[in-house]
């Protein structure tokens, strides 16, 4: 660090940075104050807050692009469910009386057996966001 001249600063350090403070200083095998010292002309350099602000502008961007890609798989989503209705209401017509209980059982069963399938492919860590992808 600088040589010289030096003006004395006593302050107080909460337990816990103090602590980590004499600890660093133990495994760098350096002193407090030169540590105190670095962090302080760290922190006031001009350098210092543009490397802030490039970590924050890079932080920004990863934070952009994962909201690109929820963005992605929601829109996949919704349309998926859309069409999917649109096909179950124009294919399937509605059922009479007598049939609508047999219906409802099979209809439970079959969402039961698409839970499972659901389950199955989940765990296997395969998206259909990923078949769609398009760059």
């Amino acid at each position: 660090m600088r040589s010289g001249n030096r003006i004395k600063h006593t302050f107080r350090l909460p337990p816990d940075i103090s602590r980590q403070l004499a600890e660093f200083a133990i495994r760098k095998r350096a002193t407090q104050a030169s540590i105190v010292e670095a962090a302080i002309a760290s922190f006031l350099s001009p350098d210092g807050s543009e490397r802030m602000e490039a970590a924050v502008t890079r932080r920004l961007d990863r934070l952009t692009k994962q909201n690109e890609r929820l963005e992605f798989q929601v829109e996949v989503t919704n349309e998926a469910l859309a069409l999917f209705v649109r096909f179950w209401l124009t294919a399937n017509p509605p059922l009479p009386d007598t049939g609508l209980a047999a219906a409802q059982a099979q209809g439970r069963e079959r969402y039961e057996r698409f839970v499972e399938a659901l389950a199955r492919k989940m765990e296997s860590g395969q998206r259909i966001t990923e078949e769609l992808r398009v760059d």
